[in-house]
């Protein structure tokens, strides 16, 4: 079972805050923080455990939203081509802007 604690995310997310109160992060920052057991993929339970560790509401919902909003291939997962999908999701429910890495 993967685990977060609010205090995880706040030492990535508040120094970086835009003037819009958003948080730039590269593709690759945001799947570092989500993907909990670092199998270069993000999974529904970790999607679910980031919206209830980051405060957000109704967490199981959300995340079932964001998977398959995601997820283009079916496979359950969001992977590295996928996460780039996850952009309204991000900046909607974690305040996190991603943008391409350069």
């Amino acid at each position: 079972m993967i685990h977060f604690h609010p205090r995880q995310f706040a030492p990535i997310v508040k120094p970086k805050r835009l003037s819009d109160g958003t948080v730039p992060m590269t593709v690759h920052e945001f799947k570092k923080m989500f993907d909990a057991d670092r199998d270069g993929r993000i999974s529904e339970e970790e999607l679910r455990r980031a919206v209830r560790g980051m405060g957000g509401w109704f967490p199981k919902m959300k995340a079932k939203k964001g998977l398959k909003s995601a997820d283009k291939n079916g496979d359950g997962y969001i992977d590295d081509d996928e996460i780039v999908n996850l952009k309204d999701f991000a900046l909607k429910h974690f305040g996190i802007r991603i943008i391409t890495d350069k």
